[in-house]
């Protein structure tokens, strides 16, 4: 692969990259840059965090990356997800792994890093590197960062959600990754890593890689929330549920702006399977396949492709990418352990 192709092929994964310069220089430099993405076990995954990331994260080890996903243990118990439980924690961090496997992440650039592991192993390089990146920002700053946790600057924050972006920020350090691949809800804490370059006099700051955030199903929602099980397909959700989730769906006529249903054309099946099938009557224009996006948003603009034949196309695609994730949750006995404990834990904000 030419460093134009391996180029073009990386920076497709993002919705902003900071600085592309920089990108294109790391990858002409060096042959295995590191990217990283940390996840809080947190409940259920649902099908940005799946398919999306594992399209991510096949196109950046393609590229010649190697992933290091932090799995966030932790930090998950610092904000408070599943009661605080950790062991709760650990086993929904397992699921989560087990559903990569399934959708078809390549996984032979891929590690996965239990936080809880690594800092303890580490400590005496984790610990002073949290401190001096706390001790060189006020509170304000940091607060500013709380949207990393799913939060807001006017919430109640406890101490420990408050120094959790001090060790987020600390976390791309100690993993040396020279790409940060996480979503544009953790856009500022990336930020706050290459401040702190500056602040620290270092040459090399840390390349943002900000990938698209998914809509939820219903009408206003920005974001995909675990706790609503009607705003997100899950990965193993029946074909049934698929079906009635995007006829339920938020899809109005002519309109692409917010509309979560074409936005899963654009960012999961068109990614997926490089065409989008629509099946439909002579009377309602006859079936077509979209290879672009472009194609698609000026057909659903100028009313040429209705709603009515768009969620059903896309049901169909989106169950076609699960059924392999579904089998796996059903035949190997391990994962449906997983699951089934997992479907049964309360999910706390």
């Amino acid at each position: 692969m030419s460093l134009d192709e391996k180029y073009e092929l990386v920076l497709s994964v993002g919705e902003e990259c900071i600085q592309k310069e920089e990108l294109r220089n790391l990858l002409e430099k060096k042959v295995n840059p590191i990217c990283y993405d940390g996840f809080e076990p947190s409940g259920r995954m649902h099908i940005a965090q799946g398919v999306m990331k594992a399209l991510n994260v096949n196109k950046l080890t393609r590229s010649g990356c190697v992933f290091k996903f932090w799995v966030a243990d932790w930090f998950a118990q610092l904000n408070n997800k599943m009661g605080g439980d950790l062991k709760k924690i650990q086993t929904v961090g397992r699921y989560m792994i087990e559903v990569w496997k399934a959708v078809g992440m390549e996984l032979d650039r891929v590690e996965f890093l239990w936080s809880s592991e690594e800092i303890t192993a580490r400590s005496g390089e984790y610990w002073p590197l949290v401190m001096d990146i706390a001790r060189r920002n006020n509170l304000a700053r940091i607060i500013r960062c709380s949207q990393i946790m799913g939060r807001n600057e006017t919430d109640e924050l406890s101490a420990a959600q408050i120094f959790y972006p001090c060790m987020q920020c600390a976390d791309i350090f100690f993993l040396k990754a020279d790409i940060c691949q996480l979503g544009m809800d953790q856009r500022k804490v990336n930020v706050l890593a290459r401040e702190y370059c500056t602040d620290i006099k270092r040459k090399n700051k840390p390349i943002i890689l900000s990938h698209h955030m998914l809509p939820g199903l219903k009408q206003g929602q920005e974001k995909m929330s675990k706790s609503d099980p009607n705003s997100a397909i899950f990965m193993e959700d029946e074909e049934h549920d698929v079906n009635l989730k995007i006829k339920q769906a938020y899809c109005p006529p002519q309109i692409i702006e917010a509309n979560p249903c074409v936005e899963y054309v654009q960012y999961i099946v068109l990614p997926w399977f490089q065409e989008f099938e629509v099946q439909r009557g002579e009377k309602n224009g006859g079936n077509k396949v979209y290879t672009t996006i472009e194609e698609l948003h000026s057909d659903y603009t100028e009313g040429l492709l209705h709603p009515g034949d768009l969620k059903p196309a896309l049901a169909k695609a989106l169950n076609k990418i699960l059924q392999p994730v579904r089998d796996h949750f059903k035949n190997n006995a391990a994962a449906r352990d997983l699951l089934k404990t997992v479907k049964g834990y309360k999910v706390t904000r």
